[in-house]
């Protein structure tokens, strides 16, 4: 059950009590006792106060997905949310962000390959860039099923942004614009990959431009809501690729 703590005797205890009463049994085994959204300001939303934010005019402005991440990535247990348009546009941009990267890959001919291993790559950039995403695999996979959901979003987001756009984007392009023509191959069938599991990750938040940039790849046989939820391995992650690029962030 998800519900708000201001109506957890009027409403969660009775249905326990009654649920007990007379079936024997508990209606719900975990409940989750989710963040209360308020104004920017910290005030209750009320119509009479007229700070009332219609999520339907957030949507039509910002989009469903950039709202999603927002309640989210703030719906930390013992908090309230306090909602301003500001964070909501910051989200936006996340998938703008998220969109821009799936245009870089397809204009350098980025797409999956068949039968492609990420255990088998060579280059110090893609062997570091796996690590990465099986670490974001193991932190999302857990938050999701401890209910952290904040958690969840906030991984992602350092991810996507940071770590995919920001570092490996980035320091990809000398190869893919460079003349081993192994090396280029093998940085786009990784970055396909990569930009794969961020889409899948990111599904359960953003499931609207995430199904959208999937079907947009060629050689789909399903769609991104029944892909297979990406599996933690600890031997992907690589320590002297690790410490290498590493390096070079610090720097």
């Amino acid at each position: 059950l998800v519900t708000g703590f201001d109506i957890i005797f009027f409403w969660v205890a009775r249905m326990m009590m009654m649920g007990l009463h007379f079936t024997g049994k508990a209606p719900f085994q975990r409940v989750f006792i989710n963040a209360l959204v308020r104004d920017e300001k910290g005030q209750k939303m009320s119509k009479s106060k007229g700070n009332v934010m219609d999520p339907l005019v957030l949507i039509d402005e910002f989009g469903a997905d950039a709202l999603r991440f927002t309640l989210t990535a703030m719906s930390g247990q013992g908090r309230d949310i306090k909602l301003a348009k500001q964070r909501i546009e910051g989200y936006r941009n996340f998938g703008t962000k998220l969109w821009n990267a799936h245009r870089f890959a397809q204009m350098n001919e980025c797409a999956a390959v068949a039968g492609f291993d990420p255990s088998s790559v060579r280059l110090t950039l893609s062997r570091w860039i796996r690590g990465e995403t099986h670490k974001t695999v193991k932190i999302v996979t857990e938050a999701l099923e401890a209910c952290a959901f904040d958690d969840a979003a906030n991984a992602l987001y350092k991810f996507v942004w940071n770590v995919v756009c920001d570092w490996y984007v980035e320091l990809s392009k000398p190869i893919l614009n460079g003349e081993d023509a192994e090396a280029k191959a093998e940085s786009r069938a990784m970055t396909a990959w990569v930009l794969d599991q961020c889409l899948i990750l990111l599904h359960p938040v953003m499931p609207f431009i995430t199904e959208e940039l999937w079907a947009a790849t060629d050689g789909r046989a399903k769609a991104l809501i029944v892909e297979q939820w990406p599996v933690y391995d600890a031997a992907a992650i690589d320590a002297a690729a690790d410490t290498e690029i590493n390096w070079l962030i610090d720097l």
